[in-house]
């Protein structure tokens, strides 16, 4: 009775459970709420509304004998009331969800905009089939400009006496008719090695004929070392190399499968073959040279691009779990979209070193920094639409990333027909 007494304004202003305006004991314990009730959407509109806040007070208040459906009613009365003072909220949300639905994206979490990524994935499809076959073609009719990696040769350790330019050397070997010689540093400007085709078996006369064409005015060149290659070393170096290019696929397909799922682990393989033979198929068409150092180029364009394609495989899995009531199609664009920033950057940092190799880093690392800007496109464009597309075309779907309970560990229901129970 304390509480009628200290607050006789709620008294007068409280009805009583059984309808009418008087006071009674109950009303005593009655609690009055200094906040509105929210609409179970979030939607707090009322709280920034003095007038709606009190009007929705007076509705919201129960009597004795009310039920769940005047509550519920109430509930409805206040979300209309809400949508009659606040038109323009929803008319903006309508007016978002039709455009977004024109352009073939969803209203996502945070409001966020999906790119329709695979909107034109039949294209793309259809361009990566032509890239791969005209790579194939060029291949098999111009061949590959294999270095002396592959083909043997002569190779030739020399030291100066004083630092010396690479152009310099590979023209002085050019005059006296050593053709197509490949010089690289071996650590200091004055150490180089020179590699040659294959040429005559008589080593002795063969260091006589370097030293002379090697020597440069007022420096002059001494070699330590000269080693014949063969071609059977060069036929065993290249299948040693397309045997190391097939296991390192075939690695990255079981790593995948474990890791994701089998269709993930497809997509993620035939996209990283599509990198490889793109690259290698333009290098056959314009004729460039290829040895060792484009082969790592391609493996490490191989590591980069699988790298890129597991962190899409990483977001398409969380969105599968974690969204809900979109299509498969639709998760794929979302996953998409949202670590679309990521590969920009990534791509865009790669790009720079890449590009600052070609063209300061010499002719030592000018065709691995040609393969890798090759691959980098080639692999950026492959994880996008090839890595994505190829599961969604296998019926990837959420039930793919749900763990599933086994039979022998759901719970048995069981049943006490036991008369004397209820007795």
């Amino acid at each position: 009775m304390a509480i009628d007494k200290n607050n006789p304004l709620e008294q007068q202003n409280t009805p009583d459970r059984n309808g009418s305006g008087g006071s009674d004991t109950t009303n005593a314990s009655t609690r009055r709420r200094k906040k509105p009730r929210r609409d179970g959407k979030g939607s707090n509109t009322q709280t920034n509304n003095p007038a709606t806040a009190n009007t929705s007070k007076n509705k919201t208040r129960r009597s004795g004998k009310g039920s769940g459906k005047t509550s519920q009613a109430l509930a409805t009365q206040a979300l209309d009331t809400n949508t009659a003072i606040d038109p323009d909220l929803a008319l903006g949300d309508a007016a978002d969800d039709a455009a977004a639905q024109a352009e073939g994206g969803i209203k996502a979490v945070g409001n966020q905009r999906i790119i329709p990524f695979m909107k034109i994935e039949k294209p793309m499809a259809i361009l990566s089939l032509l890239m791969v076959i005209a790579s194939i073609i060029a291949i098999a009719v111009n061949g590959l400009n294999l270095g002396l990696d592959f083909t043997g040769g002569v190779s030739a350790d020399v030291r100066y006496e004083q630092p010396v330019e690479q152009v310099e050397v590979v023209q002085a070997l050019a005059d006296n008719g050593f053709d197509d010689a490949v010089v690289q540093y071996l650590g200091t400007r004055e150490e180089l090695l020179v590699r040659l085709p294959p040429q005559s078996d008589n080593i002795d006369g063969l260091s006589a004929s370097l030293t002379q064409a090697l020597a440069l005015p007022n420096n002059t060149a001494e070699i330590s070392n000269v080693n014949i290659i063969g071609s059977q070393v060069g036929n065993e170096v290249y299948l040693n190399s397309v045997m190391a290019l097939a296991l390192a696929l075939l690695c990255m397909l079981g790593y995948v499968a474990l890791r994701f799922q089998f269709k993930l682990s497809l997509g993620a393989v035939l996209s990283l073959f599509h990198d490889a033979i793109v690259t290698i198929g333009v290098f056959a068409l314009f004729g460039f040279p290829f040895d060792l150092t484009v082969l790592a180029a391609i493996l490490a364009l191989i590591g980069y691009s699988l790298n890129d394609t597991i962190v899409v495989y990483d977001r398409i899995r969380e969105n599968f779990r974690r969204v809900r009531g979109i299509t498969p199609r639709q998760t794929i664009d979302l996953s998409l979209t949202e670590t679309l920033r990521r590969t920009i950057m990534t791509i865009s940092t790669v790009l720079l070193v890449v590009l600052a190799m070609m063209f300061l880093g010499g002719d030592g690392l000018y065709w691995f920094s040609v393969a890798l800007f090759i691959g980098l496109l080639a692999g950026t464009y492959s994880s996008t639409y090839i890595a994505s597309s190829i599961p969604l075309r296998m019926g990837l779907s959420r039930d793919d990333f749900i763990v599933k309970v086994k039979p022998e560990f759901e719970e048995e229901i069981v049943t006490f027909n036991d008369p004397k129970m209820f007795e």
